[in-house]
């Protein structure tokens, strides 16, 4: 048994935010020992050559990333880096500060090894994150940062406070992505439109020549998904991430409920099934035109495996380490090796979009 597994049950008698602010503060430790930071990078940064792949001028040495969510400040990166992610995205970030939704806002669903959650971009601030990423930028993996929009602003002036972010950040990151779905901000979710979209890019394309994507509710309907990130390629989008939590409570056998409502969205293993269907249409028709990343209900190396083969270039986790611990990446990553070589693949570029193929 790890030493997650013993010290999982303590964690999960705490209240879901209070454990995650406990085992973000350990993250700390690392980077101030070097035979501690050492050891653990020993541990989890193993190196496969197949795994390896170059996209749109970044290296990425795995293709397993941090989804937004967990750093939302830019504040463990190094932490984080040291358990064997090949890329990180930061955020979401926003901004001006803003302190979320009410208290109690992360649920567990334990049978369901998911999470519910009503945060409502609980960030510092731009400013604030950008003090932490020039502690560390440029860094070993590929930092991304994901942007969203404050909460208290009206939706006619969500461009300009995008652009704002863009602006300030566009020095200390290495790809932006744009939070138009989580169901958390009041009429975020409107912003998923072609006018909008196309309004996005244009302006960011303007601002920063480096990889921009854009971040898809599994919740949209089909041809409105199709049409938005149709517009989004036109307008040189580099990549679609996709899927944000979900609203689709009828994946969790007991939802929370506030004031008799359910709220918040849905991630982990109760979103695999439908955000893999989502992300089957969406290659279907992209792929080959765009960049995808997908997540939702990643926990194993045989759900990643099966991402990649669809179409996916990279793949992302967050809510499994909750359930999983640290050494899911690595574990994740050497199995990934094993399936490439047992397919017969030499690198990973080979078996993206074989199933389309």
């Amino acid at each position: 048994m790890s030493f997650y597994q013993k010290i999982k049950p303590m964690l999960f008698k705490m209240e879901p935010e209070n454990a995650h602010n406990f085992v973000t503060k350990l993250m700390l430790i690392p980077p101030k020992i070097p035979f501690l930071e050492s050891f653990l990078a020993n541990s989890y940064c193993r190196v496969y050559k197949n795994l390896a792949q170059d996209i749109h001028g970044l290296h990425f040495y795995n293709p397993i990333g941090l989804a937004s969510g967990f750093d939302k400040n830019a504040e463990f990166v190094r932490g984080l880096a040291g358990l064997g992610f090949g890329f990180l995205e930061l955020g979401s970030i926003t901004q001006m500060h803003q302190e979320g939704n009410p208290k109690p806002r992360i649920f567990r669903h334990v049978a369901e090894e998911s999470i519910q959650n009503t945060l409502g971009f609980n960030n510092i601030g731009v400013r604030g994150m950008l003090a932490n990423l020039k502690k560390h930028y440029p860094f070993t993996v590929p930092l991304g940062i994901n942007i969203g929009k404050n909460k208290n602003l009206v939706l006619a002036d969500s461009l300009k406070n995008y652009e704002l972010s863009l602006e300030e950040l566009k020095n200390y990151g290495d790809y932006f992505a744009f939070n138009l779905s989580s169901p958390n901000t009041p009429n975020l979710r409107d912003l998923q439109n072609e006018n909008f979209v196309g309004e996005l890019l244009n302006m960011a394309r303007g601002i920063t020549q480096k990889p921009l994507f854009i971040k898809i509710s599994p919740d949209m309907e089909i041809d409105t998904m199709l049409a938005v990130c149709q517009k989004a390629i036109e307008c040189g989008v580099n990549g679609i991430i996709a899927t944000n939590t979900t609203i689709d409570y009828s994946v969790i056998a007991n939802p929370i409920q506030k004031d008799g409502i359910n709220v918040g969205g849905i991630s982990g293993r109760a979103l695999c099934e439908k955000s893999r269907e989502v992300f089957r249409i969406l290659a279907k028709h992209f792929f080959g035109k765009t960049t995808l990343i997908s997540l939702g209900g990643i926990s194993d190396s045989n759900e990643a495996y099966t991402r990649i083969k669809m179409g996916a270039s990279l793949v992302q986790i967050m809510s499994a380490l909750i359930y999983q611990g640290p050494s899911l990446v690595a574990r994740i990553n050497k199995e990934l090796h094993e399936k490439l070589i047992a397919d017969g693949f030499s690198n990973i570029t080979e078996a993206i979009g074989k199933e389309i193929a």
